[in-house]
């Protein structure tokens, strides 16, 4: 495994065309900036003849070839075989798309748990879900003063009526990672299927849908520096259980019986390009893109790891202001608020000077409310594997003169 001191930021930075404009970007946790590879892999894609999947014209064995690489990109880049992997307009969607297949198998009395860590769309879709069936919505809470979610708050819960927990491996709004692998066991003890929001985990640690213990998966590749699209992973078998409404002609294929009409073939194309940008980031790994995968993660805590230790301790040094990310084990993500200032008065003098930190509650609703911090939130400052030190710089230095303004 390389070190991640090999990690050369400054070569990164340079294949991000966005970059270019001078802003310095804290708003990774809400979707990354564009690498030129995952640029040309999209305008390829559309550019030479594309059609309708198949095997005959060359438009149609276009298709067919781009959606075969995605699907073994994203199988390397979560663990996870081709056959599992499912694309959706957005993971939201496929989130949406699932509970309601789900939840046909529930009854009245049956037990469905959610967090009140997690983005709302890891929320409201079982939430919504249980109540048209009748079944009983547990709640496990995190510890506002720590931002930990304790394997014991969801074990808790747990009885043999429990059906589904859904459940983050990282909080977009604090950053907490819990300990996903911890909680499956008691999970699948009580016979439960565990639901796993990634969509803020991929873009900062090396996945194993397996070694998690996640019966599905989903996360977002414009969270990586791919398209807006949403991607699920589950297990063949488990997906081969289950029948979602479809049209009569459509196939009833694993996993083509789950992704309803044409498929976002570009869009395709280019995550497949942005799996293949990570597992360069670490330059001369032997081994096939899975290991290069592992190798070039390992590169990007490290580098994202160190940067936040320099925020961290800049931020500590200043007066008035608060932060709510205090987990031990989280991602490079921060939440701010300011005494007797807004969040949204901080976003807005830091975008005058070019720092992009947006404010709010970014969807974690119900993390902001359990926070004292109602649906506001505060200012989230989010590093991505292409922030430097100097963009940490300018963001201290924005929020300095927003402190005395």
């Amino acid at each position: 495994m390389r070190d991640f001191v090999t990690y050369d930021v400054e070569a990164v930075r340079a294949r991000f065309p966005g970059l270019r404009a001078g802003v310095a970007h804290f708003d990774g946790p809400g979707g990354t900036q564009m690498p030129t590879p995952v640029i040309e892999a999209i305008t390829e894609a559309l550019s030479n003849p594309l059609s309708v999947r198949g095997s005959v014209a060359p438009g149609e064995i276009n298709a067919e070839t781009i959606v075969r690489e995605f699907r073994r990109a994203m199988a390397d880049l979560l663990g996870a075989r081709e056959a599992g992997i499912v694309v959706g307009r957005s993971a939201t969607q496929l989130t949406y798309d699932f509970s309601r297949v789900l939840a046909r198998s529930w009854a009245p009395g049956d037990e469905v748990v959610v967090s009140r860590l997690d983005h709302d769309s890891n929320i409201r879709p079982w939430v919504q879900a249980a109540e048209r069936a009748g079944a009983v919505v547990r709640w496990a809470d995190f510890d506002p003063a720590t931002g930990e979610l304790p394997v014991a708050s969801v074990a808790a819960l747990l009885t043999d009526r429990t059906r589904l927990v859904a459940v983050t491996a990282a909080s977009n709004l604090i950053g907490t990672r819990p300990d996903v692998a911890a909680m499956a066991e008691p999970v699948h003890r009580a016979g439960a299927l565990l639901y796993v929001d990634g969509v803020h985990f991929a873009a900062h640690a090396f996945v194993d849908v397996e070694a998690l213990g996640a019966d599905l998966f989903v996360c977002s590749p414009y969270k990586f520096f791919g398209p807006h699209h949403g991607v699920l992973a589950a297990s063949t078998r488990l997906l081969e259980t289950l029948r979602p409404d479809k049209l009569a002609p459509s196939t009833d294929a694993v996993p083509e019986r789950f992704e309803l009409g044409t498929l976002p073939y570009e869009a395709l194309a280019g995550t497949r390009a942005a799996v293949d940008f990570i597992a360069d980031l670490a330059p001369g790994t032997a081994g096939d893109r899975r290991e290069r995968l592992r190798s070039a993660f390992a590169s990007i805590e490290g580098h994202e790891a160190a940067l936040s230790r320099d925020m961290e301790e800049a931020l500590s040094q200043l007066d008035g202001v608060t932060r709510h990310s205090r987990a031990a084990l989280r991602t490079p993500t921060t939440l701010l608020t300011f005494e007797d200032r807004t969040a949204s008065d901080a976003y807005h003098f830091l975008a005058r000077s070019q720092v992009h930190a947006p404010a709010g509650s970014f969807y974690a609703l119900e993390a902001s409310r359990h926070l004292g911090l109602g649906d506001t939130g505060g200012l989230r400052v989010g590093l991505s594997p292409y922030n430097n030190a100097d963009d940490v710089e300018r963001l201290m230095a924005g929020l300095k003169a927003f402190l005395r303004s």
